[in-house]
């Protein structure tokens, strides 16, 4: 059986984000002035073949710990769907 895995990784709201810092200057010096606060992470999409959900999700989650996410500075979710 095939699943989609989406695993989104985030900075911790107690690390600073300079991307996400630069981008909020950028648009408020483009006139953007509602602009509170940006965060910038990333998106992971893994196509992945197992017997079950619980054993993907099982995959993902350490891969994700393991691998995809630095457990001490960035936190980490996920979704997974069956595909055909």
């Amino acid at each position: 059986m095939k699943f989609k895995a989406s695993v989104k990784v985030m900075l911790k709201q107690s690390v600073l984000d300079p991307q996400g810092a630069t981008l909020e200057r950028a648009l408020k010096s483009m006139g953007h002035q509602n602009v509170d606060s940006i965060r910038v992470g990333k998106l992971i999409e893994l196509i992945l073949d197992e017997d079950d959900e619980k054993k993907a999700e099982a995959a993902v989650d350490a891969w994700a710990d393991e691998l995809l996410a630095n457990p001490v500075m960035e936190n980490y979710s996920y979704t997974i769907e069956s595909i055909l």
